[in-house]
């Protein structure tokens, strides 16, 4: 698996592009990704939402018409795609497939599975393809989402870290922001994030 990422937008939000036997997955495509992900696809097969907010999701609608590929975004945070509730102009997208709690698919022959953990956002999930783990919003290196937002909720976020503390494995994790990090690292920071939910 090779991946490849790009920090766009104001937010320096994280797109990538997973290549799997030539063919690729594009992750969280934000502001400012479009350019960026055409120029390094060859054979797109899926864009990959891990939750709806408008830095991850700014470019779904041109770069799913563009490439004639489909779009995979939890169903509780598709209305982020096709309303705009936080007014920023996000253009309107709509997932063709929408993800219901921990579902894994088979995307022409490359396995992944989505982890719902809500409390950055309703819909607020984790994507993992070979071991290696997007997380999103959900988990950054050293620290976790804010649940303060509109639509956040500090109970569902409390639920899902206690989630993530019972994954057994080791998995490389790359976030939406910043650097990338593992599980084992993060689930020894998780309990310190408790004092504050």
């Amino acid at each position: 698996m090779q991946i490849k990422s790009r920090a766009c937008g104001a937010y320096g939000t994280n797109c990538y592009i997973i290549t799997i036997h030539d063919k690729e997955l594009i992750i969280d495509p934000g502001m400012e990704a479009t350019s960026w992900v055409l120029r390094n696809v060859h054979h797109p097969i899926a864009i990959l939402n891990t939750h709806g907010h408008f830095d991850h999701v700014w470019s779904n609608a041109e770069l799913s018409a563009q490439l004639n590929i489909p779009i995979y975004a939890p169903v509780d945070d598709c209305f982020m795609l096709e309303d705009d509730p936080f007014g920023q102009g996000t253009p309107p997208s709509y997932a063709n497939v929408k993800v219901v709690g921990d579902e894994s698919f088979d995307i022409e022959g490359i396995c992944v599975k989505f982890f719902h953990f809500p409390g950055h956002t309703p819909g607020c999930s984790a994507i993992l393809i070979d071991n290696t783990l997007f997380s999103g919003d959900f988990i950054f290196k050293n620290s976790i989402g804010r649940y303060d937002f509109p639509y956040s909720n500090a109970d569902q976020m409390r639920q899902s870290l206690e989630k993530f503390l019972k994954i057994d494995a080791d998995w490389k994790i790359f976030p939406g922001h910043g650097e990338s990090t593992t599980l084992k690292v993060e689930q020894q920071n998780v309990p310190y994030w408790f004092n504050f939910l």
